[in-house]
């Protein structure tokens, strides 16, 4: 049986290619900041975001959880969009790791400039200290949705008038720049800190980097080892960074069209809204609360979807996917879906 994993871009594998950049690849100790691919690898990105250094992670996890940490004190606040992955994905490493609360705001992880500034606590020392937003572009749980550049830049023009610092959760910012049009380095610039994956749609097997200030970027390499982040010959996956960015940033518009052909195939079914994607990502959302059952179904049948809520599903296209097994999962779904399998 062919089976169509739609779960996450988190499931590619690197490309030949990949295995053979990562063969090649020079080394030496990252903890000595002696890995030449990983400076290399840091420099570029560094400057594809237009911020002074950047550092080289094993997840977006840990790069927003840096810059939370380099920008915070315990007992802050920080504003969020509605479903942060920063909140929600991420085992409760804000508090646990900087002992900040979330504040969330807006609605489908998009907010404005007044959601920051209604939100922003009095400057009272009972008071949690609101010191830091975040940004996630595209979002998650809001179906890859691109987050407007125009509100981008008011909410900045609202934390420097409340003294707060900005973090951009960018896991997918590749994406959003291919559907926007607009470049990374526009995107990145009203941002202290930027985080960036490397392993979600663009196919490289592991990673993500944190860009910012040269000093903020020197802190969080002291963290990075704190929390036992610090690798050794690690230019083996740098090397698969760089070439994900030399070569497979165009080719996120084949997953774009991907996404859109599978909407496409499902609008109009009774009994389930389809969102119309903005990027790679498309959710499903029952009438009732049948998203387990539907995914187990599914999976026997040979297509993996993600349960996200219990009337929710989610579908990611990604390097791994063809036009033909969207042709497949749709086709499986429709049959579930409309033969009352579930």
């Amino acid at each position: 049986m062919r089976e169509v994993d739609l779960r996450s871009d988190t499931l590619t594998r690197p490309t030949l290619e990949m295995r053979q950049a990562m063969a090649s690849a020079d080394v030496g100790d990252d903890v000595f900041g002696e890995d030449p691919t990983v400076r290399m690898l840091e420099e570029e990105v560094a400057a594809l975001l237009g911020k002074e250094a950047a550092l080289f992670v094993s997840s977006g996890t840990m790069g927003n959880q840096l810059a939370i940490r380099c920008q915070t004190e315990p007992g802050d606040e920080v504003i969020v969009g509605e479903g942060a992955h920063v909140a929600w994905y991420e085992s409760g490493a804000g508090p646990a790791l900087s002992g900040v609360q979330f504040q969330t705001v807006g609605r489908g992880g998009l907010f404005g400039a007044r959601d920051v500034e209604e939100a922003c606590k009095p400057r009272a020392y009972w008071c949690p200290r609101t010191s830091l937003v975040c940004v996630e572009n595209t979002h998650n749980r809001g179906g890859g949705r691109v987050f407007p550049q125009v509100e981008i830049e008011s909410i900045a023009r609202a934390a420097k008038k409340e003294q707060l610092a900005l973090h951009l959760d960018g896991a997918r910012l590749w994406n959003a720049s291919v559907a926007s049009g607009t470049s990374v380095l526009d995107m990145a610039a009203w941002f202290d800190t930027v985080s960036v994956c490397f392993s979600k749609g663009l196919g490289a097997p592991v990673g993500s980097a944190l860009v910012g200030s040269s000093d903020l970027i020197q802190r969080a390499r002291r963290l990075r080892k704190m929390w036992g982040g610090g690798m050794r010959q690690v230019g083996i996956l740098a090397a698969c960074a760089r070439y994900a960015l030399a070569h497979h940033v165009a080719r996120l518009s084949d997953d774009h069209a991907n996404a859109k052909d599978f909407a496409g195939a499902l609008l109009g079914i009774t009994g389930v809204k389809v969102t119309l994607p903005e990027t790679n990502i498309v959710h499903l959302e029952f009438d009732a609360p049948c998203a387990l059952e539907m995914a187990e179904m599914l999976a026997k049948l040979g297509v993996r979807l993600s349960v996200t809520d219990p009337n929710r599903l989610r579908a990611v296209t990604h390097l791994g996917i063809t036009r033909d097994d969207i042709g497949v999962a749709t086709g499986t779904i429709r049959r579930v879906l409309l033969e009352g399998l579930r």
